[in-house]
């Protein structure tokens, strides 16, 4: 099993491990602050290094990951990787990390804002280092309404609202009203407990990703584009800069 760091510490950028299992070019860890990627967010990049010998030892650059079963799978650049019982070091590439952090948590506001004001679903969505894009549940959509979503959006940012984790049995999680915001519930049927995330006073949603620690740390979130996706689907494109 793989204990997910980054579940409980989104800050986390440097830890130690043992690897658990080999498959090729790819490692499994017993620990990990590695964000596989999921739900739309993409996998953390970084280095792992070799530890318990004289000096450092070897490195490998960490690519892309995945999660099977209890198990978070990191692929490895940089020679045959190390063996099972190892113990290494990983070190995240903290500035891209941060940048997605800032990022899903401005998705998480859009979202928000929407779900609160306009009672729209969220049909899909994706996101890269300081832009993403989510798709709704509109009919329509006007230069004038997608300005007044944006103001919104930045006046729930500047407003500084704490962000919150929890992880709560399934039953439990599931009596919280409107806690899936996509159309189609993505939650496997089998997980026994759930991982929430809420921006205190404005959203409260199931999420596996990470997220920045206040709003404040987004910056401003400015809607660079929006088109129609099919009848009721609209997409807003968006991009996070400094404040």
């Amino acid at each position: 099993m793989t204990v997910a760091l980054y579940h409980t510490d989104a800050y986390l950028q440097d830890f130690e491990a043992t690897v658990a299992a080999v498959d090729g070019q790819a490692v499994a860890l017993n620990r990990t602050a590695f964000y596989p990627g999921g739900g739309g967010q993409p996998h953390d990049l970084g280095t792992l290094a070799l530890l318990g010998g004289p000096g450092d030892g070897p490195a490998w650059r960490v690519g892309k990951g995945r999660k099977d079963g209890d198990l978070i799978w990191h692929a490895l650049e940089g020679g045959p990787p190390p063996a099972v019982g190892r113990l290494v070091r990983g070190r995240l590439d903290w500035a891209r990390r941060y940048q997605l952090m800032r990022t899903h948590t401005a998705m998480h506001i859009l979202c928000g804002v929407i779900f609160r004001d306009y009672g729209a679903s969220v049909t899909g969505g994706n996101m890269e280092p300081l832009h993403g894009r989510m798709d709704f549940e509109f009919e329509t959509m006007r230069q004038e309404f997608v300005r007044a979503i944006e103001e919104k959006v930045n006046v729930e940012i500047a407003a500084a609202r704490d962000l919150r984790v929890a992880i709560l049995p399934r039953d439990a999680a599931f009596q919280i009203p409107d806690l899936i915001r996509t159309k189609i519930n993505l939650l496997p049927s089998g997980i026994a407990e759930v991982r929430t995330v809420e921006i205190v006073g404005l959203d409260l949603q199931a999420d596996g990703g990470t997220h920045v620690a206040n709003t404040r740390e987004v910056g401003r979130m400015r809607i660079v584009d929006y088109k129609s996706k099919g009848k009721i689907n609209k997409r807003l494109e968006v991009a996070v800069e400094d404040a």
